[in-house]
């Protein structure tokens, strides 16, 4: 094992406390050393927040000020503490507890239960839906599944804000709060719910906390128990703590204040879950003798990247904003980000697709790359682009778009439909395709117009939008295509993309990449109605959405993309807007001042040839049929239209390709992908302007390859490069 590899997977534990230090920054440091009374610690994006304080508890163990059964480290995911419970030991600190607050609390709920209240602790619900199932039966409500998930998600929202069922209408009128259905229907059914769970002797997970609360608030004997145990407390994301949690955190302190709490207001995204950052924002009011130490070194992100989400809060307003950190990057500058305005929405996905397929011809490993979105429901044009390109894939945080569950129910249904065909009545008045799939998407609860609101709702009727949509497209490139046709369509994209799950490139939501970083980012759909999102009513949830943007922005460490369509099908009307929030930051868009101008970076657009002009239908070149599907727009015909490809050039192409595979050690389609040598080998271009008119031919893999494709559709057999027979 070399000392590299050592210290890489099996890192030497430090051998005294003041080595534990070695390697802090000054900010760091200060934090690790700051061990008494409370300490807030202000860290941005990439700063180095989970090194400082993990580094911090270790150094006081080490020191002998810190016993380690005495410290309790809260954060919000079993990911997070498994992280920090991993690092302390690296450290030198094992014994540390670093929980999540439900997990700690638990753990004291069923310790102390048969003290406090006797008898066996009530069964843990794992899932509370069926229940609030039952609740709304009883109240003679009926909710669909999507519905359910609403309403459930409400009573999370009401109990985690202490909000008991009486009060919820006023709660949501003063939160300015979309409710999914009701006030008072919810609020009828969240009573009924809890009479049910004390009816059936069961807890869910808001009551771990609730109970917990509610013990140490009743029983001090108990309470003093628990602080004996813990007397050193640290809380990570405190950004994200619900009213709830701080009031269990309020009683595991007592009068103490032995408190040290990290977070950044500028990335508080989960106040539709009763998160607030009123208590980070509140905390030297609290705590006026506190230590505060604010971490702005980015360790994370180029300088290009770094400017770009200064300059995207520059613009934030509201309590938050006035607590933004300017973050300073540390790393050696990168490439600027690169702005891209397409015609069209399959255009950005498979321009998207392409930058991507030429990073990773570049050396970036596809785990390292991330497309992120507003919403899963804008993953399906992606995961097709992307599955067409040959790119290895893997969603996070949200079911792939042919698997979830609203989808699978519009296919069984659109399926049965074409089975029917003239003897279903539900078709009778439908004239032609797209209205017959509205006919029968309409019975899974889909209208023209979205439910008004964020949540599972929206993003069923999302999905089920999707494919009306698909329905047009489909209907425009083959008129005449019946109900069956279409069902095969679906089939066939559904079989082409289940892939296995691979180390591919992560396509996920801006929530769900809360925590993480990646090589490149492609922050893609930003445009007016989807970032900010359309219900985003307020002023608060605008400069939310705006958090969540930034967010994004700063999960890239070198290589950043936004882009956005200005029409959602080719052909479209080109009436969309880029994001409010891009406005002075992109090239052409006001100014925030001549700095942030100059390195805001460069523009694209995503047709070549420099200045965009009006995109219309693209056509097929033999029948004349709209093009809709991305591989047949870079053939420039239908799949299933007649080929003038040579055969003979086609097979030499893949000879060659496989060569250059072997000799760049990386899989055949990073070369190109069998789309784009069918391309070429059915247009046989004789120059580099005809060449890199082909979609897949970009301006690197000219470079890198063009001599070679001509030479070998000129007929030199070895290409330019080769020996020769």
């Amino acid at each position: 094992m070399t000392a590299a590899t050592h210290s890489t997977l099996f890192p030497q534990v430090p051998e005294t406390a003041d080595a534990v230090l070695d390697g802090l920054d000054p900010e760091q440091r200060e934090v690790a050393r700051a061990l008494s009374g409370p300490v807030c610690v202000l860290a941005g994006a990439g700063t180095g927040k989970t090194r400082a304080i993990t580094h911090r508890i270790a150094y006081g163990v080490r020191a002998g000020i810190l016993q380690p059964a005495s410290v309790l480290a809260v954060t919000f995911t079993n990911r997070a503490a498994g992280e920090m419970r991993g690092r302390l030991r690296q450290l030198g600190a094992g014994g540390v507890q670093a929980r999540t607050f439900h997990s700690a609390a638990l753990r004291q709920l069923q310790f102390f239960w048969p003290k406090a209240v006797g008898g066996d602790m009530p069964r843990l619900l794992e899932r509370k839906i069926q229940l609030v199932a039952d609740a709304a039966a009883r109240c003679r409500v009926r909710l669909d599944r999507n519905e359910l998930r609403d309403v459930t998600s409400e009573i999370e929202w009401a109990k985690v804000t202490q909000t008991v069922p009486a009060d919820y209408p006023a709660a949501v009128a003063k939160s300015v709060r979309d409710a999914p259905r009701d006030p008072a229907e919810i609020s009828q059914i969240y009573a009924l719910y809890e009479q049910l769970k004390r009816d059936r002797s069961v807890i869910d997970f808001e009551d771990v906390l609730l109970l917990t609360v509610g013990i140490l608030q009743d029983r001090h004997d108990i309470a003093e128990q628990i602080r004996r145990q813990y007397q050193h407390f640290v809380v990570d994301e405190y950004q994200d703590v619900s009213p709830l949690q701080q009031r269990l955190l309020d009683l595991w302190l007592g009068d103490r204040d032995n408190l040290c709490v990290v977070g950044d207001a500028s990335q508080t995204i989960y106040s539709f879950t009763g998160a607030t950052p009123d208590h980070l924002l509140n905390f030297r009011n609290r705590h006026p003798n506190a230590t505060v130490v604010k971490l702005v070194r980015d360790y994370r992100s180029t300088p290009q990247v770094v400017h770009l989400a200064n300059g995207l809060l520059s613009q934030a307003r509201g309590r938050a904003a006035e607590h933004r950190l300017e973050l300073i990057s540390q790393r050696d500058p990168g490439p600027e980000p690169v702005y891209t305005e397409y015609a069209d929405e399959p255009a950005e996905a498979e321009g998207t697709a392409r930058r991507i397929r030429d990073l990773i011809a570049a050396g970036v490993p596809a785990g390292e790359i991330a497309v992120l979105y507003r919403i899963n429901a804008q993953s399906e044009v992606y995961e097709q682009a992307l599955a067409d390109a040959g790119v290895p894939y893997q969603l996070r945080g949200a079911e792939r778009f042919f698997e979830r569950q609203e989808v699978r129910e519009a296919g069984i249904a659109l399926r049965g439909a074409a089975r029917a065909g003239g003897n279903d009545s539900l078709l009778d008045d439908a004239e032609d395709l797209p209205a017959q799939v509205r006919a029968v998407l309409s019975t899974k609860n889909w209208s023209p117009q979205p439910p008004t609101g964020s949540g599972a709702a929206r993003d069923r009727w999302e999905s089920l939008a999707a494919l009306v949509r698909l329905a047009e497209d489909f209907a425009r490139a083959k008129p005449g295509a019946t109900l069956s046709d279409l069902v095969a369509e679906l089939d066939e994209r559904a079989a082409a993309q289940h892939a296995p799950t691979v180390q591919g490139v992560t396509l996920a939501s801006l929530h769900a990449a809360k925590g993480l970083e990646w090589d490149a980012v492609f922050l893609v759909g930003l445009t007016e109605g989807m970032m900010p999102i359309t219900y985003a009513k307020t002023n608060e949830q605008v400069e939310e959405e705006r958090r969540l943007l930034y967010v994004g922005v700063t999960r890239a460490r070198v290589h950043l993309s936004l882009s956005w369509a200005l029409s959602r099908a080719p052909g479209g009307r080109a009436s969309r807007r880029p994001s409010r929030f891009l406005k002075g930051l992109r090239p052409g868009s006001g100014s925030l001042g001549s700095a942030t101008a100059a390195a805001a970076g460069g523009i694209e657009r995503g047709l070549a040839g420099g200045r965009r002009k009006p995109r219309g239908p693209v056509l097929c070149r033999v029948c004349g049929a709209t093009l809709t599907e991305a591989g047949a727009m870079k053939l420039m015909r239908c799949e299933d239209c007649p080929s003038d490809m040579d055969e003979g050039l086609y097979e030499r192409l893949r000879d060659w390709r496989s060569e250059q595979a072997r000799e760049l050690a990386q899989p055949a389609y990073c070369v190109f992908t069998d789309k784009t040598l069918m391309a070429i080998a059915e247009r046989v271009p004789t120059t580099d302007g005809e060449l890199s008119s082909i979609s897949g031919v970009g301006i690197r893999k000219l470079d890198r390859f063009g001599a070679d494709v001509l030479a070998i559709c000129a007929g030199e057999e070895g290409g330019a490069g080769g020996d020769e027979v």
